[in-house]
């Protein structure tokens, strides 16, 4: 069998969860060697200040790669990827999706409802922010960029009181945080694919996608179609604070989306449910919901 070039990200991070696609293809097909190759990406390059507006920042270098056809597939993060993929690229497969949730750290059982009035919480999420200032107005969000070890050993030395973190992040490093608890999605509604990973190769590469399928989970599949779904409606990307979170129970696609102005002063809130072969059209249908309410004018359009 030939040998199956699967591009990442050099993070700590994404080099881990693409370590476990290659372990997971590799149990799938005995015979297949899958090999990285690291790519740097926009958004790796850009270690100051906020990400400039714009799609793909992570996901921009891996999808030129798959085109060029020097590698076979990508391996990303599924909230990184932008609405519409490039031309002549599809996402493969989504295998089963990890927690979906954020995490706080450092702000005991009571979560963010008990911190301390004008506790510092860090985050570099323009969501978590907008969702942050609508929950707790008395709150300072304090931007914090960097890699997940970074931003927990700026919590440990004191610069926040408390972070705000993909659960499966911390997951997918093998970092067991004692202070770190999930925040419950009526607190703060998780991005878009959060948790989710996505397997990209080219549309025409009908081998590869054959391979990537025997990863793909059916349930997670469903809610990344409706949370895509509703993100391509929209109109946003990963510097839009909006957020989409669904479930699947009993062969149906429960979903809820949400818009919000920058300084949190505003929100918008849809949901609904559908048969999972319409997870789709449920996300567009809450977007044009959303709309209608006045979602453009949330979103600056």
């Amino acid at each position: 069998m030939p040998v199956l070039r699967y591009g990442t990200r050099g993070s700590a991070l994404a080099r881990a969860q693409s370590d476990q696609v290659r372990a997971a293809l590799e149990r799938a097909h005995p015979g297949l060697h899958a090999e990285p190759v690291v790519i740097r990406t926009t958004g790796d390059r850009i270690t100051e200040g906020p990400l400039p507006a714009g799609k793909g920042l992570f996901v921009k270098e891996l999808e030129e790669a798959l085109l060029a056809g020097s590698i076979d597939v990508a391996v990303h993060s599924m909230k990184d990827m932008p609405a519409a993929l490039a031309p002549g690229l599809e996402i493969g497969a989504v295998p089963v999706r990890a927690d979906a949730r954020d995490v706080l750290v450092g702000g005991g059982a009571g979560g963010l409802r008990a911190l301390a009035p004008g506790a510092r919480v860090g985050t570099a999420s323009v969501r978590r922010t907008a969702q942050l200032r609508a929950l707790r107005p008395d709150l300072a969000a304090i931007f914090l960029r960097g890699n997940v070890d970074t931003r927990l050993r700026r919590w440990r030395d004191g610069d926040v009181d408390a972070l705000l973190l993909a659960a499966a992040g911390l997951a997918r490093l093998g970092i067991d945080e004692p202070a770190a608890r999930p925040v419950p999605p009526d607190d703060l509604l998780p991005a878009v694919g959060q948790g989710a990973l996505a397997l990209e190769c080219r549309a025409d590469d009908a081998a590869t996608r054959a391979l990537l399928r025997a990863l793909a989970d059916p349930d997670a599949e469903a809610t990344v179609a409706a949370e895509r779904g509703f993100l391509l409606a929209i109109g946003g990307d990963c510097n839009t604070p909006l957020a989409a979170h669904a479930t699947v129970v009993d062969g149906s696609v429960a979903l809820r989306a949400q818009v919000l102005a920058r300084d949190g002063g505003e929100r918008l809130e849809a949901a609904g449910s559908a048969p999972c072969g319409e997870a789709a059209a449920l996300g567009t249908r809450l977007a044009r919901t959303l709309r209608e309410r006045g979602a453009a004018r949330l979103l600056g359009r």
